[in-house]
């Protein structure tokens, strides 16, 4: 396991490195400006779409758009939102945080472009079904000579979509919350009890398809954001006095880097901090990864601009929102400085300092609802990438392999899970981001004539 979690770290780094980062959010911030900021002005707009006012029930696609959103987001807003966050300013301090929010804002621009592009360049599987992603708008899109691209996407997407990570975090949660304070050691086969009832609970609801996984998503998604919402706003009350100071430290140690524990990166620590940070905001947001556009890809919309705005909500809500929420309660808290607990026991010290009988264990549901929606969303991915690459036939093997990935995410170590995600989610990049730049021109066009036709029927 050491020698693995050593290949992984050191792979994990080199995809990581300066091309990368280039990519993403140097793409990112390309698309952003060459957009004019369109799509943000138009936030109002997506809000009455997400709710249904444009929906119809004759357009090509499976779910709606508010499924579809709630399905992303489900994968998203996830362990990476609470355990991400914290192993960031493990890390990295509160400038951390900047650098994700950075991540977020650019991925917002990013998001509204590959989901443009899912629903454009839509392709047919080998049953005839319509379907949406990295892998369709790539061969759809660029031609079939460049289906090597798509291939590679779907070889990687295999690996990424595996839910290892969120499985590890929610067993270390279940431990530390639940079975330590009550008496029961960790050890295996406590660990392996935990991933035996999860991978029983995502197979009721994974090998039900789309259908059962989108409608579980729009019920979950809503419940656990709002429950955690006014569990983290109490510890904020709490600690009322603290909040401005470490709102304004977020900015100040963006630049500074003095709380940069790991090793230096391009020639410096601020380097090495804004990779942390982007890097933990690609992983939370999965902005111009390529997940969330297999999800909005199966909306039921003949409408390619209308799905990007709805998308580009995702990356708001998620690292905005959810990961600000997250942050503040570690640094106001200040267990950032007096625990060495990473992770989401970090964030679970958080809990405890603040609400010391009952805390934790909001926490634990909130991790259990983050962590299990996610499950459900991850193995959709996985399916359809399995699914492109040797037909529907055979595509709900990979269920099967998902699930026994539960049980190796349930009894490894942490510092693997994140190697080896971050590894294979680095991989997705590369096909998705330079597709999309490629094809941004088209995403343009079909936008303005989309904008202009919504002024003249609101006229």
């Amino acid at each position: 396991m050491e020698k693995l979690n050593t290949f992984f770290e050191k792979a994990s780094g080199f995809v990581w490195g300066l091309p990368l980062l280039i990519l993403l959010i140097g793409g990112g911030i390309f698309l952003l400006i060459y957009s004019r900021f369109v799509p943000f002005k138009y936030f109002g707009h997506a809000i009455q779409v997400l709710r249904g006012k444009y929906d119809n029930a004759d357009d090509e696609g499976e779910i709606t758009h508010f499924q579809a959103l709630m399905t992303a987001l489900s994968s998203t807003v996830g362990m990476g939102n609470i355990a991400g966050v914290a192993v960031a300013i493990a890390a990295g301090g509160p400038g951390a945080v900047f650098w994700m929010w950075v991540s977020g804002i650019v991925g917002m621009s990013t998001k509204f472009f590959t989901c443009s592009l899912a629903i454009l360049y839509r392709g047919k599987d080998d049953s005839g079904k319509i379907q949406g992603g990295p892998m369709y708008f790539i061969v759809e899109g660029l031609g079939k000579s460049w289906k090597f691209l798509a291939v590679f996407f779907s070889l990687a997407g295999l690996i990424g979509a595996l839910p290892v990570f969120n499985v590890n975090q929610l067993t270390q949660a279940v431990n530390d919350i639940l079975l330590i304070p009550n008496g029961i050691q960790k050890g295996f086969f406590n660990d392996l009890v935990i991933g035996v009832i999860l991978a029983m609970v995502t197979g009721i609801v994974i090998l039900g398809g789309l259908d059962r996984i989108s409608k579980t998503a729009s019920r979950l998604v809503p419940a656990m954001v709002g429950l955690y919402f006014i569990a983290v706003l109490f510890i904020l009350f709490v600690h009322l006095d603290v909040v401005p100071y470490y709102f304004k430290l977020i900015f100040t140690d963006a630049f500074a880097a003095d709380n940069y524990r790991g090793d230096p990166l391009f020639g410096g620590v601020l380097g090495a901090l804004i990779v942390l940070g982007i890097r933990r905001g690609a992983f939370s947001n999965e902005a111009g990864i390529g997940t969330a556009p297999m999800a909005h890809g199966a909306t039921r919309t003949n409408e390619p601009i209308r799905e990007g705005l709805v998308a580009m909500m995702g990356p708001f809500i998620d690292t905005i929102i959810v990961c600000t929420l997250t942050a503040m309660c570690i640094l106001v808290t200040g267990v950032w400085q007096t625990s060495e607990a990473n992770g989401v026991s970090l964030t679970a010290k958080a809990f405890s300092d603040s609400m010391p009988d009952f805390g934790t264990y909001i926490l634990l549901v909130c991790i259990a609802i983050f962590s299990i929606s996610s499950l459900f969303s991850y193995s959709y991915y996985g399916t359809k990438c399995l699914s492109f690459l040797i037909g529907t036939k055979y595509s709900h093997l990979y269920n099967y392999f998902y699930i026994a990935s539960i049980l190796l995410g349930a009894t490894t170590s942490l510092s693997l899970m994140i190697n080896v995600i971050d590894t294979f989610f680095a991989l997705m990049a590369i096909p998705t981001m330079f597709t999309t730049l490629i094809l941004a021109p088209k995403v343009m066009r079909k936008a303005r004539i989309y904008f202009q036709n919504l002024k003249i029927n609101k006229a």
